[in-house]
């Protein structure tokens, strides 16, 4: 059975990172003494295997755990999903047969942070194309050129997943390779001054001619959507774990709904609790059906893919389903815990206020609502034709 996700993450340690939770967002900085924490706890190490020195978790328990940690700390949760994302892909791949990245792993269990640095502008193919020139250096290395953006753990990554496209070659081709911070050739930028989410410190990375090394090329993959179990292990957790961390907000703005109901009262009710007030409660139960819709396909969802479950074509449409369902049904819920709050929830500095903020970064993270429909619109009803 191993550690549960209640003994990793404590009651005790839990309110400590939600008592920094507004500070850090109040000063925009990074989350450097939650992170510090979390790996002491060795929750950088779940997806690591036993054997590697770490928790051994699937899918499923990760998706657990970040559930709760987004519930009292959403955006340090949101930071350390990308390190959860490479070390979950070189899980899922391992479980499939893959060892490819099997170094990930090892490297997470010695201490070293992975971040994702995927993500472009003007990019709406996400992992099937990409604006970022990899030009080969002729030692089997490359040259990686562009930017990244939304790089979250930008202050303290240690390794950087990249990808970029190499048009030298016959046939165009996406190559995967990861960035060490000590090499030469990128730059952070200090952008991420944003509306919520603020301490994931998500700073653009411009890469101007970094290199990464033979050793450190992982995969290269023709322009285009294609079966690489690559592509399914990225899907697959990134969208996973995006939905665990806005169910986590769903299900603690649920608890600030019912902690405000009880404690407003109602001069035109004879001083009553808002909690017997008729629209209160149907507002309330409306926020507790709507969550009580995820938890169950998020973790079906997981545990599916880890116990390699065949969903054929349809992988797709499930993992972007439920992101989009998790991420607009905390954004409603949210809105339901600031309307059963009074006007309390309206001023700067309350638990409401900053979740209202940050639930609305899940509109953003791919696949977004429209790329969503798209995905499941072709599976059920074909392509469209030209």
């Amino acid at each position: 059975m191993g550690i549960a996700v209640e003994e990793l993450l404590p009651g005790s340690l839990l309110e400590t990172l939600r008592g920094r939770a507004s500070g850090y967002d109040e000063r925009n900085e990074f989350c450097h003494q939650d992170l510090s924490d979390l790996a002491a706890a060795d929750y950088l190490r779940m997806f690591v295997p036993l054997d590697d020195g770490g928790l051994g978790f699937g899918l499923e328990k990760v998706a657990a755990a970040q559930q709760r940690l987004a519930s009292a700390a959403p955006a340090t949760a949101l930071a350390v999903n990308m390190h959860l994302v490479w070390t979950g892909v070189a899980s899922l791949l391992e479980a499939r047969g893959d060892r490819t990245l099997h170094y990930v792993l090892t490297e997470a269990a010695a201490g070293e942070i992975f971040a994702f640095g995927i993500s472009e502008a003007a990019n709406d193919s996400v992992l099937f194309d990409s604006n970022t020139v990899a030009e080969p250096t002729g030692d089997g290395g490359y040259k990686y050129t562009g930017t990244k953006i939304f790089t979250s753990l930008s202050p303290v990554w240690t390794r950087l997943g990249v990808f970029g496209k190499d048009s030298t070659v016959p046939e165009d081709q996406l190559v995967y390779g990861f960035v060490d911070r000590a090499s030469q050739g990128y730059k952070i930028k200090d952008d991420w001054n944003t509306l919520g989410m603020r301490a994931s410190q998500s700073n653009s990375t411009v890469l101007d001619g970094v290199e990464v090394p033979e050793a450190r090329i992982f995969r290269k993959l023709p322009v285009g959507p294609n079966p690489d179990p690559l592509i399914f292990a990225i899907f697959a957790t990134f969208e996973t774990l995006l939905a665990a961390v806005y169910t986590g907000i769903g299900s603690r703005a649920v608890d600030l709904a019912v902690e405000a109901a009880h404690g407003r009262t109602s001069a035109k009710h004879q001083g009553r609790s808002y909690a017997l007030d008729p629209d209160i409660r149907w507002r309330v139960a409306d926020a507790v059906i709507a969550m009580d819709g995820i938890y169950p396909q998020l973790a079906q969802t997981a545990r599916d893919v880890d116990d390699l479950i065949d969903h054929g074509p349809h992988w797709f449409p499930r993992l972007v389903g439920l992101k989009v369902r998790a991420t607009e049904t905390a954004r409603n819920v949210v809105d339901i815990a600031i309307r059963v709050s009074g006007g309390r929830g309206y001023f700067r500095g309350s638990e409401l206020e900053r979740l209202y903020r940050d639930v609305l970064a899940g509109m953003y993270h791919p696949s977004n609502d429209e790329s969503a429909h798209g995905t499941v619109a072709n599976a059920w009803l074909g392509p469209l034709e030209e």
